[in-house]
């Protein structure tokens, strides 16, 4: 049995133990006598952990910008939220959002825009995500932006990429601008990433490109990578494998692995992989593998809103599109139907953005309901933090 607490805490149910994943970001362990019969918290339990601070939240310090310097895209992965239908003569060319690209104008636009809001936050810091499309396919924007943002309390960037147009030049100069990390993302082993995650051009494969530009990045940069595994039926057979490949082949030490089930947004793509006992235990299996060849692993947490989308009207975080157009989330960039307003005139009303605010996987359908979801992933983060605490990593 497991609860999420009205407050986003979380109680979940390990073999020996229960934890609780406080909103403060606090990690502690209860006994059953601590707990309700129905799996809450006792209130002398409850008043201890606040006085422990489990519950202490602290506001964001600093404005996190995700700007999408390109919106094409050189890969033509079927499951992409970016994509408007299926390729339907099977191939590596599904329709995508309209292509808009970075340019000089906006660029100054944007850190108008974001200066406004810094200030409207009282904060002087801002954090900036290069998204895309392939946000490489306009590397002049992200050096630029990121060279213009220094003069604007720029603290640490990162980038969403394919990588498979990073070569160590680029990364140099992208490391010596502020970008500190990297997400990659890999269909399961070489095998099955050739067949899924494909160039559009020519449909051939990617992943030994990738590999080998991140060995070459890692030469001349401090960078590090957070790897995504999708997972889905197509992929999930060759996980186990792929996770050794990495590991024989880069340095987990500046690696990072987590692991995510491809979903549907609408666009004809469906997995049929359920959120089983099986299923998590693979999960779990995974994420012990990872850490025993030494790559990091995000800890679970409690639940907290998104500073990008969490909040209205930008508060805290935007996503910018190229052409300057402001979205709730990275899944709505670029779509027209989900524009919530503009860098240059601001969020639209209220009465507006209402209808169009997107949280982050709002666009997601399942096949089951969000208790079976929400029990998987509690089954998940239980397993890792009785791992962590049996091999002594809490």
């Amino acid at each position: 049995m497991t609860r999420t607490l009205s407050d986003g805490a979380r109680i979940l149910q390990g073999e020996r133990t229960w934890w609780f994943l406080g909103p403060g970001g606090g990690l502690a362990r209860l006994r059953d006598t601590q707990l309700t019969a129905e799996g809450g918290l006792k209130a002398a339990t409850e008043n201890r952990l606040r006085e422990l601070g489990m519950y202490t939240t602290t506001l964001p310090r600093a404005y996190e910008l995700t700007v999408l310097t390109s919106t094409n895209c050189n890969l033509g992965c079927g499951y992409c939220f970016q994509n408007t239908a299926q390729d339907l003569t099977g191939g590596a060319r599904p329709p995508r959002i309209a292509r808009t690209r970075l340019t000089s104008r906006t660029i100054t636009d944007i850190l108008d825009f974001t200066r406004r809001q810094m200030a409207a936050a009282e904060l002087e810091k801002m954090n900036i995500l290069l998204f895309g499309g392939e946000p490489l396919l306009n590397p002049r924007g992200c050096l630029e932006l990121l060279e213009r943002a220094a003069d604007h309390g720029l603290g640490h960037a990162r980038m969403i990429s394919n990588a498979t147009l990073l070569k160590p030049r680029l990364a140099a100069q992208l490391a010596e601008r502020g970008l500190r990390s990297v997400q990659i993302t890999f269909d399961g082993d070489r095998p099955d990433h050739d067949r899924i995650r494909i160039g559009r051009a020519d449909g051939s494969g990617t992943f030994d490109t990738i590999v080998r530009n991140v060995v070459r990045a890692s030469e001349v940069s401090e960078l590090r990578w957070q790897l995504r595994v999708n997972v889905s039926q197509e992929t999930y057979l060759g996980v186990d494998a792929l996770i050794d490949r990495l590991a024989d082949t880069l340095d987990p030490a500046r690696c990072s692995l987590y692991f995510a089930q491809v979903g549907d947004v609408g666009i004809g793509y469906g997995n049929d992989l359920l959120h089983t006992g099986e299923l998590s235990a693979r999960f779990s299996g995974w994420q012990r593998r990872a850490l025993e060849l030494g790559f990091a692993v995000a800890r679970p947490r409690a639940y907290r809103p998104c500073v990008t989308c969490g909040y209205g009207d930008g508060r805290y975080g935007a996503v910018v599109s190229a052409d300057g157009t402001l979205a709730s989330c990275w899944e709505t960039a670029g779509k027209d139907e989900w524009e919530v307003g503009s860098v240059t005139a601001g969020y639209l009303p209220s009465e507006v953005t209402r209808e169009r605010w997107v949280g982050c996987e709002d666009l997601y359908r399942h096949d089951e309901d969000q208790r079976t979801l929400a029990a998987f992933r509690d089954s998940v983060d239980a397993a890792l933090l009785d791992y962590l605490d049996l091999t002594g990593r809490l």
